[in-house]
């Protein structure tokens, strides 16, 4: 069996965010969902459970961290060209979403970052592989 990643993050409101996210292209797994969370199935070994803050609260005795002030995770997404970047982007705002930071094109590598409409920091980025610098 191939190993599997499922992040858990904290939303105030479970269908506003299964809006944004299926407006940016995803979907969800119909058996990891309910009335307190769903899962947003990024590729086929990765996975975001989106949970309802207060069924969040059951898995941590932590605090759930404030987005606008706190960053607890940045969630990177691989895409396979840099207009699917671009494109990512174009629907991140249009379903509410803002862009976070300005676009950095380091020539073997170009990404762009986005928040959710719960301030969770993600980033779109394409990467060529065979141009990327040796890492010394």
């Amino acid at each position: 069996m191939a190993t599997k990643i499922f992040l858990n993050l904290p939303f105030k409101d479970l269908n506003r965010s299964i809006a944004f996210f299926t407006q940016l292209g995803f979907s969800f797994n119909p058996k990891f969902t309910n009335e307190k969370g769903t899962c947003l199935v990024i590729g086929e070994n990765s996975n975001v459970m989106l949970l309802v803050e207060e069924f969040y609260k059951t898995f941590t005795k932590k605090e759930i961290c404030n987005t606008a002030t706190t960053s607890e995770v940045i969630i990177s997404i691989a895409v396979e060209t840099r207009e699917q970047v671009d494109e990512m982007i174009e629907k991140v705002i249009k379903a509410g979403g803002s862009e976070y930071m300005k676009v950095q094109d380091y020539g073997w590598m170009y990404h762009r970052t986005f928040l959710d409409m719960d301030g969770h920091h993600w980033e779109v980025f394409f990467m060529d592989e065979t141009q990327m610098p040796q890492m010394n």
